[in-house]
């Protein structure tokens, strides 16, 4: 019986995400897009944030995002 050869370099890490919590200011400016039928792919690069992590954040707020709703 051979010893299994173990590692410790090859153990990777996971690196935890950090969330980026909503403050007022930044649902109000995602409210006004909404209004204003922004694109999403504009709103995305405004805010400075993933198209995903907005639709997300907007079906929470129940309010409908983009030009083409």
């Amino acid at each position: 019986m051979a010893k299994k050869a173990t590692n410790k370099a090859a153990k990777k890490t996971v690196k935890k995400r950090a969330r980026n919590l909503y403050t007022k200011a930044e649902v109000r400016e995602l409210r006004a897009h909404s209004k204003a039928r922004t694109p999403v792919k504009k709103i995305a690069k405004a805010m400075k944030r993933s198209e995903g992590a907005l639709r997300q954040k907007a079906l929470a707020l129940g309010i409908g995002l983009g030009h083409r709703r």
